[in-house]
């Protein structure tokens, strides 16, 4: 009897573990690195507030994250870079693009010498990834920067090696600002470089300039100030130089909370506003309005809630803007289209 009893309790014990692994859910997604470290601080938060749930992300950037939410090798993509109608049509199903918060793209350097922060303008940083511009006491930077003592170094530029969403945002706004650009080198997310060393992610280029003597390179704004890069401020559409600061991100949105399109594909570089940072943009989460997972659907439903709602407020902190409470109020309702049963 004694031995039933206990075969009895072990079965019992099995079923309860069962039953618990049941009901552990993980949901993998991929892509942007650029909202990174507070993507990776909401799933951190939300787990705390969910421990049952665990969301996985692979910074892999845009490119990548778009690829897999194609192939549907993961449940969510994240990108920088709008999706193209192209790539939409290339999707087995029909994708939702949800903003998440909104960041600064900002051109960092490594001038031995040289601790002033300078000043661009959207031309000079075209001709320079042009490769017009190959020595830092060039005329055109010398006169946006009187007072400071540019050496005669090789400009070394950095770019990104993958499809980037950083990328898009930068080349988004060269392009706006120097036709040049735009007919050689174009608006996406992986675009032929006329000059330059390519890094891996945010990390890879920030990591490349750091440790190259006269780099240029570009990355989000959290990882100039994680990484305690310097970066110069950027001259917007009033002919103001402004540096980035959430403020200034939060300026750049302001023209888009009126002409947001019901897709939320939107670009704000270059905006109006004295006051605006030029390099500017959303970041966006990519899910199936009809997804073949229903429960991780319902999940991730309520993390989108939770995230423009509630985890808004760790924004500030790593460097991003919150998003307008106008745009927030449009992505409730948008959730709807996700379909969870």
């Amino acid at each position: 009897m004694r031995l039933g009893h206990a075969a009895a309790v072990l079965a019992g014990a099995v079923a309860i573990g069962a039953g618990l692994s049941a009901q552990t859910m993980q949901i993998n997604g991929a892509g942007a690195t650029f909202p990174n470290p507070i993507y990776s601080k909401w799933f951190s938060e939300y787990n705390k507030l969910h421990p049952n749930v665990q969301i996985n992300y692979q910074p892999l950037g845009s490119g990548a994250g778009i690829r897999q939410l194609t192939s549907r090798t993961v449940f969510f993509g994240a990108t920088d870079g709008p999706m193209t109608n192209e790539q939409q049509l290339a999707a087995p199903g029909k994708i939702l693009h949800l903003p998440t918060v909104l960041g600064a793209v900002v051109p960092v350097y490594n001038i031995p010498g040289v601790t002033q922060e300078l000043k661009f303008t959207g031309a000079v940083l075209a001709d320079i990834y042009l490769g017009k511009i190959t020595r830092w006491n060039d005329p055109a930077i010398a006169k946006l920067n009187g007072g400071v003592n540019l050496p005669a170094t090789d400009i070394v530029v950095v770019h990104r090696s993958e499809g980037s969403g950083t990328t898009y945002i930068w080349v988004d706004f060269l392009s706006k600002v120097s036709p040049e650009f735009r007919k050689t080198v174009g608006v996406a997310a992986s675009v032929k470089w006329p000059t330059g060393i390519g890094g891996k992610g945010n990390e890879g280029v920030a990591g490349s300039v750091t440790q190259t003597p006269g780099a240029i390179g570009y990355v989000e704004l959290i990882y100039a100030l994680q990484n305690k890069i310097a970066y110069g401020s950027v001259q917007n559409s009033s002919g103001t130089f402004v540096r980035a600061t959430v403020d200034a991100v939060t300026s750049a949105a302001a023209a888009a909370v009126n002409a947001m399109p019901p897709d939320f594909r939107v670009s704000i570089t270059n905006p109006p506003g004295a006051d605006a940072y030029p390099i500017a943009s959303f970041t966006w989460l990519l899910f199936y309005e009809n997804p073949d997972d229903k429960a991780q659907a319902k999940t991730m439903v309520d993390f989108m809630k939770w995230a423009l709602s509630d985890g808004q407020k760790f924004a500030k902190d790593l460097g991003y803007a919150p998003l307008p409470e106008p745009i927030v109020a449009m992505e409730m309702k948008a959730l709807q289209k996700i379909k969870v049963q």
